[in-house]
């Protein structure tokens, strides 16, 4: 059977939406010293005054793990407060020190964990060692009693830090952060392909430069094919999810016609496309091994959330303009209740696991079995149960996956052999993974991936796309959208697109902040050291800057006890004022377009 609709068990958006590689130069974040970003970037960006964000500052949570680990502005905060105070310096230097170690290779772990004791090792401050693999575990002893280092700078140091202008300065970030997200934060490009909903854009930050892919779900397509609970799902498991490994939401607005969401643009195209479309299908070993372990990875960090994929296959995987991948497309995505099982068919024929083509109850075990699927397919060159293109019903094709057994020619070494069949093993129970990914990640089939380094981005793939190839669908060739009719819409879905409309999402946007250099051009304090006005708590907020265009068009004529004939209501300059400012002219230049 070829490749068309019926392949679908259900709908969803296709995979390549945002694979896209073509003429870069419109899409390659700008030029010149603002790098893309907008003339008008820095008053797009400017910080409220202090006294503007007493509210966050009451509503904020204060735990340390959440504004001083996890969130990227907030860390590079803390550590600029430790900066300034030489005890907590040199636990910062620690910290770094043992992440450091953490990825090294283990022929230079011993070396290197004996260099930080030699470095660290003081009355005060003893660090524990042991012979295994975990030479240096996070622990040191401070002030007489054993603490992680975190554990100690998340009680006075923390607290004390709360108390700076640098943690002040943290809130006026999220209240950047916070602002109200529309069409016009962003600059539009060509269309990249089509969702299961709209169609799929390039996009731009206005305010930093930073390219992005744009799906559309189109409001009244929603409601027609009933898919308010798959776009909203979805959407809460994309910003739940913060991985290298999987694609990344950092912003969900609304149009008056479409829900949007703004996505990592990926540019090197699907494996799919890698696969059949470069000359002999399928990768040698080691391609193999790299994007399996990343794989691998992805579906860790989903695990972890206790979320279950669902629709592995080479489409929904995605390449980076270095050559990293990335799984996208999370329609079927699922969060699973903790100790529960969970029943669906869902999936893409050929790669749906033996329980779930019997509607049997299961946790993550489905991904597992795509994984060796995935294995196979860029190994062989062809699915384990489908030739390419070969015609055949899906009964056909289910009844291949619970009955028969996958062949393996000389392209499969025996380790890469082995981890195929222990993934591909149709009891879920005794399919590999079902311990975890610690079990897959042991096996021999990966004995040359160190994955500390990986998951920092510390290996280099083999094959990194050429930057002025193509690696995707003709845009002429992506199908256009009907008109949908008879659909109207009412105050149950305005509902629904409040859920659905969060503006930024706090992780991708402060790495955006930080990966733009936005932070670093902004984040600014004053002379030695002290407090900027605008942190200044005694200090009143500036009065907000107005252009000479909007001194002009918000002038009150009538202040004037005898106005000139040229400004009264009635004048032809006044009409004049009052069309330039309910034009399309105006609303650009106050969205941003140019300035004056």
């Amino acid at each position: 059977m070829g490749e068309g609709p019926d392949d679908q068990v259900t709908n969803h958006s296709p995979p390549h939406w945002l694979a896209f590689h073509g003429n870069p130069s419109p899409l390659t974040g700008g030029g010149g010293k603002r790098k893309g970003r907008s003339k008008k970037w820095k008053e797009i960006l400017r910080f409220p005054h202090i006294s503007q964000c007493g509210e966050l500052a009451s509503a904020i949570e204060r735990d340390y793990s959440s504004l001083c680990e996890k969130q990227p502005i907030g860390r590079q905060l803390f550590r600029l407060y430790c900066e300034t105070r030489p005890r907590l310096r040199r636990c910062i230097r620690l910290l770094d020190a043992m992440d450091e170690y953490e990825v090294t290779p283990d022929e230079k772990r011993r070396a290197h964990g004996e260099e930080i004791v030699r470095r660290f090792l003081t009355m005060q401050v003893s660090v524990r060692l042991c012979a295994t693999r975990d030479l240096l575990p996070e622990v040191t002893r401070l002030g007489g009693g054993e603490v992680t280092l975190h554990d100690y700078l998340s009680g006075v140091p923390f607290t004390d830090y709360q108390d700076s202008m640098y943690f002040d300065r943290f809130l006026q970030w999220k209240m950047l952060e916070r602002q109200p997200i529309t069409k016009d934060t962003f600059r539009q490009y060509r269309v990249l392909g089509k969702g299961g909903f709209g169609e799929v854009c390039a996009c731009q930050v206005r305010a930093t430069g930073k390219m992005y892919a744009c799906k559309k779900l189109e409001k009244k397509r929603i409601k027609k094919r009933k898919g308010e609970a798959m776009a909203l799902n979805e959407k809460r498991i994309l910003e739940q999810v913060n991985s290298r490994f999987v694609v990344s939401l950092a912003y969900a607005y609304e149009t008056k016609d479409a829900l949007c969401l703004v996505l990592t643009i990926m540019n090197g195209g699907d494996l799919k496309f890698h696969i059949y479309n470069m000359g002999t299908p399928g990768f040698e070993k080691e391609r193999v091994q790299f994007y399996a372990a990343e794989i691998c990875c992805g579906l860790e960090h989903l695990h972890r959330e206790n979320i279950v994929y669902r629709d592995l296959k080479p489409e929904n995987i995605l390449l980076d303009d270095n050559g990293h991948i990335r799984i996208s497309d999370l329609g079927l995505a699922i969060k699973v209740p903790d100790s529960e099982l969970i029943r669906g068919r869902v999936g893409t024929v050929g790669y749906m696991a033996p329980e779930v083509i019997k509607n049997e109850r299961y946790a993550m075990s489905p991904d597992w079995w795509g994984l060796g699927c995935l294995v196979y397919e860029m190994t062989a060159g062809r699915s384990p149960f489908r030739a390419r293109k070969e015609r055949v019903k899906r009964e056909e094709v289910e009844h291949r996956v619970l009955e028969e057994q996958e062949e393996y020619n000389d392209k499969f070494t025996e380790d890469t052999e082995a981890f195929c069949r222990m993934l591909l093993t149709k009891e879920p129970k005794q399919r590999l993974g079902s311990g975890g990914a610690a079990d897959v990640k042991a096996q021999p089939f990966f004995k040359n991936i160190n994955f500390k380094r990986l998951e920092a981005g510390m290996l280099e793939p083999s094959f990194v796309p050429d930057p002025r190839a193509v690696y995707c669908k003709d845009v002429l060739d992506i199908e256009q959208f009907s008109t949908v009719k008879g659909v109207n819409l009412d105050q149950t879905d305005n509902d629904f697109y409040v859920k659905f409309s969060t503006g930024s999402v706090s992780i991708p946007w402060q790495n955006e902040m930080i990966e733009t250099e936005c932070f670093k051009d902004l984040n600014v304090f004053g002379p030695q050291g002290s407090r900027p006005p605008d942190l200044d708590w005694n200090l009143p907020p500036e009065p907000p800057r107005r252009s000479f265009l909007d001194r002009i068009l918000r002038r009150n004529v009538r202040t004037h006890p005898f106005p000139p004939a040229c400004f009264t209501q009635d004048s032809l300059f006044c009409k004049r004022l009052n069309d330039i400012k309910h034009s399309k002219f105006y609303r650009y230049y106050q969205a941003g377009f140019f300035s004056i």
